[in-house]
Parts: structure tokens; C-alpha cells; sequence
């Protein structure tokens, strides 16, 4: 039986790590694809050269044609222009709106059938694109966003507690931005509730700190950005769709009608399994994060309107 086939689009630092995660993990071939496209075959040159030490063996290739990515199940999209410092995600929007138009017209093209997992910022804006172009199912387009900052979010309030990250459970919501919302209500350590462990005071600090992790990561490397956490956030979605394990995790997909939001792509609760996004689940939140997710939304909403122009202009 032949393995699946996994397309990652861009040899960045993300599209890299991600390509040596897959293949470490032994179950998909994989294609590297970048406009550069020996920057694509190196990196798919060494990983190949580490199978017999990782003791791995799938096929895979890099470059820069779109055939090699033929029939893909799974395409990733983290193509596009990293931020620099004191950069905002909104104002990547129009140079990574191309890049994404782009790639989702291939992916249309080449891989009819697939998944799509969109990594590129502005997070939000870029998954949209994709589905506006692609014109799949809204199952089939989901945005990479909410795994990582409740990662980031997790692994802030295990630093401060001195427990395992293991056992926190929580759910970072909205848009991949200044806006997002860790839900307090839903977050625990152990089973007991995170508002009965830290003062309020700490724990908006802790917020803080995740909504910005990005740009501190970004701050401290001067050139580029997060990869190791964002690699391994998708593969956590990528495995949860090819093994159909049913995880909860939250992704930005569209909502249409749930927590008030129609029409927005952003990050809610959803079940992700062999046919992509299977279910938003809707949760019983406070009103002040119902209100906050909202706000998120509309956030997102501008941005969708931007794009929808910029489709119009680039079309």
C-alpha cells in the first residue's frame, strides 16, 4: 500500500522543520516545494541523507514544480514573507496575499482533492484567501493558529507554576493576533481551574506575554521568526486528520452562525479527522469571552473585506 502524500509549500525555517518532523515521523511522503528551488532540494537532499541515522524511509523530494505534488492529500501552505521587527501581521497582508493566491491556485490545480493547512500571515486573512481561491469545501480549508498560541499559552503557565505542560489543559480562541482569547473558564492544571491557582494580575501577564510570543521570538532572533513551535503545531493537526483521531483542537475555520460569527474565518473549537474540519464544537463560554471572540471576529472580518478588494484588483 503506498504511503500518503503530504505537499509543503515553502523551504523556509517553518516549511523545513516541518518537511524533517513528517519524515521523522515515517507515514507520508513528502514533496518541498519554494520559488527557490534548490533552496527546496537541499533541504529535501539532507533529510533524505539523515533516514538511515533516523531510520526512516519515505520519498522525498523538493523543487520548484508543482509536480512533484501531484495527488497530494495534504497540502501546507507557509509560503510568504516572515515579519520583522515592529512589523504588524496586517501589514504583510497584501505582499503574502499574492503569494497565497498564487500557491492556492496550483494547489486547485495539482492537488484537487486535498486538505489545505495554512501557516502563512496574516493567519486569519491568508486562510480565507486560500478558501476564496481554492473554492473547496469549508471543511477542506482550516488556518493553523489556535494550536500554537495555546501551546504558547500552556507552556507560559508551566513556567510559572513549575508543573508539566502535560497537564494544563486549555483553549486559545479568535484571531491568530493582538486579539485573541485564552479562555480562562476552560483552562486547568490538573483538573483544578487556573483561576484558583494564580492572582488575576499574573495571569494577564501570562496573556500578554502569549499574545505577543511571536513578536518577542522575532525581537530576540532579529532575523526571521517562531519555527520549531509552529512546525510541530501543524503536525499535530496533520496527524489528527491522517489517522482520523478526533482531537479537539482549535483551528481557524469558518464559522457560520456559531458563537454569533458568520462568515469569519477564526480560531474555535473544532474535531479534526479523516475529512478535515468534522465539527465546530460550541462551548459554553462567558459573556465577556463571547464578547472578546467577537471582537476578534470583526478584527478578522476587515481583513476578509481587504482581501475580497484585493482579489477583485488582482483578478
Amino acid at each position: 500500500m503506498p504511503k500518503m502524500k503530504i505537499t509543503v509549500v515553502g523551504a523556509g525555517m517553518v516549511g523545513g522543520t516541518l518537511a524533517q518532523r513528517l519524515a521523522e515521523k515515517n507515514f507520508a511522503d513528502i514533496a518541498l516545494i519554494d520559488i527557490v528551488g534548490d533552496l527546496a532540494k537541499g533541504k529535501a537532499l539532507d533529510i533524505a541523507q539523515s533516514a538511515p541515522i533516523m531510520d526512516y524511509d519515505i520519498n522525498i523530494q523538493g523543487g520548484d514544480s508543482w509536480d512533484i505534488a501531484k495527488d497530494s492529500q495534504i497540502v501546507v501552505i507557509t509560503s510568504g514573507v516572515p515579519r520583522k521587527p515592529g512589523m504588524s501581521r496586517e501589514e504583510l497582508l497584501e505582499v503574502n496575499f499574492k503569494i497565497v493566491k498564487d500557491v492556492s491556485e496550483k494547489i486547485k490545480k495539482f492537488c484537487p482533492d486535498s486538505i489545505v493547512i495554512v501557516v502563512s500571515n496574516p493567519l486569519d486573512a491568508m486562510t480565507y484567501t486560500a478558501y476564496k481561491i481554492t473554492g473547496f469545501a469549508k471543511n477542506r480549508i482550516m488556518g493553523m493558529a489556535g494550536v500554537l498560541d495555546t501551546a504558547r499559552f500552556r507552556a507560559f503557565l508551566s513556567m510559572e507554576l513549575k508543573v508539566s505542560p502535560k497537564d494544563i489543559t486549555a483553549f486559545v480562541l479568535g484571531s491568530h493576533g493582538d486579539t485573541m482569547v485564552p479562555v480562562l473558564s476552560y483552562t486547568h492544571v490538573g483538573g483544578v481551574p487556573v483561576e484558583n491557582l494564580l492572582p488575576k494580575e499574573k495571569l494577564q501577564q501570562i496573556i500578554e506575554r502569549t499574545r505577543n510570543a511571536g513578536a518577542e521570538i522575532v525581537s530576540l532572533l532579529k532575523t526571521g521568526s517562531a519555527y520549531y513551535a509552529p512546525s510541530a503545531a501543524v503536525l499535530e493537526m496533520i496527524e489528527s486528520v491522517v489517522f482520523d483521531r478526533k482531537r479537539v483542537l482549535p483551528c481557524c475555520v469558518l464559522c457560520e452562525g456559531e458563537y454569533g460569527i458568520n462568515g469569519v474565518f477564526v480560531g474555535v473549537p473544532v474535531v479534526l479527522g479523516k475529512n478535515g474540519v468534522e465539527k465546530i464544537l460550541e462551548f459554553k463560554l462567558k459573556d465577556d469571552e463571547v464578547q472578546a471572540l467577537k471582537r476578534s471576529a470583526e478584527v478578522v472580518q476587515k481583513l476578509q473585506k481587504e482581501v475580497d478588494e484585493l482579489i477583485k484588483k488582482h483578478s
